[in-house]
């Protein structure tokens, strides 16, 4: 028993790991996820203190947990087994192929990532890019909402930006629950997304399994009292405007709503940009018909590092504003009481409000002036400029320093500095053929807010 007994090196190596992976599994690993557990619950309770809306208990739950919850949902069971009837298969495989979908989908939330990076990069990223404007708001509303109420903050999709300055600005209302698409899910950006609370989504996906499993999630979530942010176009606006609402999501989030239980309240949130960062490539996508959008790894590398050059040597200039409005919410179970509680409905009234409530923002404003007069003095110019503003009484509109003059050079030296306008001998100002596209892009971004007009009279 006490005798000396000669073993390999090798294997002296191995018993030692393996000793060790078994002492730090069954007691140091849960030592550690005991302290680090209870430093997260102080973070959050800190926060929920000055949150409008605290962390839901939903959020917070461990991601193996909740993929656990989602796969032996009932409603996903009975997908599961549809699923393996219709494609001839064990069900078995069609539950592992469900298993797949829920790790796929679920986040995995951490409030220091949110909290500690995320608003923070956001809050730099956003002013450093931009000058930020908030632009209407109903805050009496928006604090009058009611606290058991799942809100679901719904956006119009202009850039990626969106979600930075959205991220930003509701900062001190409460955590966002994204939905994203596929271009996030490359790693390591899909970890930080998770850990940011985002759930991926597949938007062309015709797999009714994949498409049971996403709904039932999202309906947990709501049901769970997740705050929720979501772009109802269901991607980029290839052409600057407002477009109509798809129903996918929409319809996971309001489907089975029950007006006895917790309420749905829906936030119309508008953003507007003097410069989308995008612009081109969106221009280009619509212009081909299709979502592909022909940005490589390299071009986008080249342009941030061109425009740190710019920034460390002085001659970085921000790209205009940036303004998001918030809207008069929405409370499903009025809308319901009221008749309007289709999700056709919903998507359609939901747009609208968003509509109404796009800022206008300088140079999508000399935009559709240009676009509309072709060739103007800057006399000329400040007078169309002033004529819009009063067709735009009721709309949000950010002059800048409250100067239409100051107004009209803004928008102006943008689109000059861009090549979208040019300037000839005789101080008159034309828009650039080749970049009448592009003109046409920032204005639509407004248009349903002007009428139709002929160009202003000059007094």
């Amino acid at each position: 028993m006490f005798q000396t007994l000669e073993i390999p090196v090798w294997l002296f190596v191995l018993i030692v790991l393996f000793a060790a992976v078994t002492f730090a599994s069954h007691f140091l690993f849960p030592s550690v996820r005991w302290f680090f557990r209870r430093r997260l619950e102080r973070v959050v309770a800190r926060l929920n203190t000055r949150l409008e809306r605290p962390i839901q208990p939903f959020k917070l739950a461990r991601r193996y947990d909740m993929i656990q919850r989602l796969i032996y949902d009932p409603q996903v069971g009975r997908a599961i087994a549809e699923h393996a009837q219709a494609e001839g298969i064990p069900e078995n495989v069609a539950f592992e192929q469900a298993t797949r979908y829920a790790r796929e989908i679920v986040p995995s939330f951490s409030a220091s990532a949110y909290f500690g990076v995320a608003i923070r990069l956001a809050r730099w990223l956003s002013n450093a890019l931009y000058r930020v404007r908030l632009g209407h708001h109903d805050e009496a509303a928006l604090k009058a909402i009611d606290p058991r109420a799942t809100v679901v903050f719904v956006i119009n999709h202009r850039s990626n930006m969106d979600y930075v300055l959205v991220t930003y600005l509701a900062a001190e209302r409460s955590a966002l629950s994204y939905a994203v698409g596929e271009w996030a899910r490359v790693w390591p950006l899909s970890r930080l997304i998770r850990a940011m609370g985002a759930y991926f989504i597949r938007r062309r996906s015709r797999n009714e399994l994949y498409r049971k499993v996403l709904a039932r999630y999202v309906r947990l979530a709501t049901d769970g009292g997740v705050t929720q942010a979501m772009f109802p176009e269901g991607g980029l606006s290839l052409t600057g405007a407002v477009m109509p609402a798809k129903l996918g999501l929409l319809k996971y989030i309001a489907e089975d709503f029950d007006p006895a239980g917790r309420d749905i309240v829906f936030v119309p949130v508008a953003l507007n940009y003097d410069r989308v960062l995008e612009d081109r490539i969106l221009i280009a996508a619509g212009r081909a018909g299709e979502r592909r959008f022909d940005a490589s790894v390299r071009a986008i590398i080249l342009a941030v590092l061109k425009q740190l050059w710019l920034r460390i040597t002085g001659r970085f200039n921000r790209f205009g504003y940036a303004a998001v409005s918030f809207g008069h919410p929405l409370s499903l179970a009025e809308a319901v009481a009221g008749g309007h509680g289709t999700t056709r409905a919903l998507g359609r009234e939901l747009m609208r409000r968003i509509a109404a409530i796009v800022p206008v923002l300088p140079v999508p404003l000399v935009a559709w002036i240009m676009e509309r007069d072709r060739s103007v003095t800057r006399a000329e110019l400040e007078i169309a400029f002033g004529a819009a503003l009063r067709q735009l009484e009721g709309s949000h509109v950010h002059v800048p320093r409250e100067n239409r003059d100051y107004g009209v050079e803004v928008g102006l030296r943008n689109l000059l500095r861009r090549g979208l306008v040019s300037e000839d001998a005789d101080g008159r100002f034309h828009v650039v053929p080749a970049e009448a596209e592009v003109l046409a892009y920032y204005a639509n971004s407004i248009r349903h807010l002007l009428p139709a007009s002929e160009p202003a009279a000059l007094g």
